[in-house]
């Protein structure tokens, strides 16, 4: 059992950063993989990005190069950064954990909600 909690949401301009962070508390065992899921308005859920318990890190191709995930296992916190936001990035960030074989998440955050301005 993995209960996650996200903060630092909000409404930033066109070009403006964010950072997002994941509280995780818990069993969690084995090591598992995290991810930052998004959902725009009238839009399904996208994984915007991933990373293992060793700290690689995948993105989907439309936050390459502005956004960075990153943990700390020893504070049990997940981190993103998003920079150089576009409208488009609009949407509610989920944090998620425990990747299932259907590949979605096992466990969900109850979400933070990212507005970007034009």
């Amino acid at each position: 059992q993995v209960h996650l909690v996200e903060s630092g949401g909000g409404t930033v301009q066109a070009g403006g950063s964010l950072g997002l962070s994941c509280s995780a508390s818990g069993n969690g065992y084995p090591p598992y993989s995290m991810a930052w899921v998004r959902q725009a308005p009238g839009k399904g859920r996208e994984d915007v990005a991933s990373i293992d318990y060793d700290g690689s890190a995948s993105y989907a191709d439309s936050v390459q190069g502005r956004f960075t995930i990153s943990r700390d296992n020893a504070k049990r916190i997940l981190y993103l950064q998003m920079n150089t936001l576009k409208p488009e990035d609009t949407g509610m960030y989920y944090c998620a954990s425990h990747r299932t074989a259907g590949g979605s998440w096992a466990y969900w955050g109850q979400g933070t909600q990212v507005t970007v301005s034009s």
